[in-house]
């Protein structure tokens, strides 16, 4: 035993939701390297070899629910890495109100207990959310799946940028609790990383920050490089960290907010809520 063994995942079982593409599959992938047992819910097939695939259709309850009840044994680590663009139908259910049923089924069933950590992909278009939190804090009230999705349709939030700030509540308002249940809740906000998803919306995801990256001489983010701080988030080396929201975009938005790349002032003030 070594200081270090406390970023592996030895002897530890680590279910990934979303795990078949992008940074779900890397994450998956990297939880396999780090001694973990893995076990990934996708709606689409599973690939990746040594792992256990269950179906999963984030948009309806009665999935969600067989899919943690197949799960045998506990688990470890839930990392919650599905996610859809805007234009998808079930949006703020696949986005927000699956994920938060999965946990809440998981933790309920005793499949995530004292000891677990739940890790989240949200986005750079989900910070700002503190600006929002008094409407947000009345669908974080809300337990019921189907009101919880009709109360963002009926609030206009039922889109990527929405869902997204609502998992970033999410992660903060509910840290205390769950702290006291032993369990640690943290999510990485992704600047523009190469997925399907951010090709199959090229110009406006990738796109992003262009000028930035370029100025600096750096690309868009690869899966890997995401999945990296989603898994340290979720291993014992970070017992002191949860309720956070972790930006993982090269420092981009940063840099806007300090104005030492004033071309992203702009849109650091929009995101995080402080365009006047």
């Amino acid at each position: 035993m070594s200081q270090f063994d406390a970023f592996r995942y030895d002897g530890k079982r680590v279910l990934v939701v979303g795990g078949a593409t992008g940074m779900g599959a890397a994450a998956a992938s990297l939880a396999v390297d780090a001694g973990a047992e893995v076990i990934v819910m996708d709606r689409a097939p599973v690939t990746l070899e040594g792992v256990q695939s269950i179906s999963l259709d984030l948009a309806q309850q009665a999935s969600i629910e067989a899919a943690v009840d197949e799960v045998d044994g506990v688990v470890h680590a839930v990392l919650s890495c599905a996610g859809v663009a805007d234009g998808t139908p079930g949006i703020e259910r696949i986005n927000f109100v699956g994920h938060r049923h999965l946990i809440a089924r998981a933790i309920a069933t005793g499949k995530l207990g004292r000891g677990g950590a739940i890790g989240f992909i949200s986005s750079a278009a989900g910070l700002g959310w503190e600006a929002n939190l008094a409407e947000l804090r009345e669908l974080l009230a809300l337990d019921d799946f189907d009101e919880s999705a009709e109360w963002m349709v009926a609030h206009h939030k039922a889109d990527y940028m929405n869902s997204k700030q609502a998992m970033c509540a999410y992660v903060a308002s509910s840290a205390f609790e769950l702290l006291k249940q032993g369990i640690r809740i943290n999510a990485i906000c992704p600047g523009p990383t190469e997925t399907p998803l951010a090709l199959a919306n090229e110009e406006m995801w990738l796109g992003f920050g262009s000028d930035y990256r370029d100025e600096v001489g750096v690309g868009v983010s690869t899966p890997l490089e995401q999945a990296y701080p989603l898994l340290f988030l979720c291993s014992d080396a970070a017992a002191a960290i949860s309720g956070i929201t972790l930006v993982t975009d090269a420092g981009y938005l940063t840099s806007g907010t300090t104005e030492s790349f004033p071309p992203a002032t702009p849109v650091a003030q929009f995101l995080t809520g402080k365009l006047t």
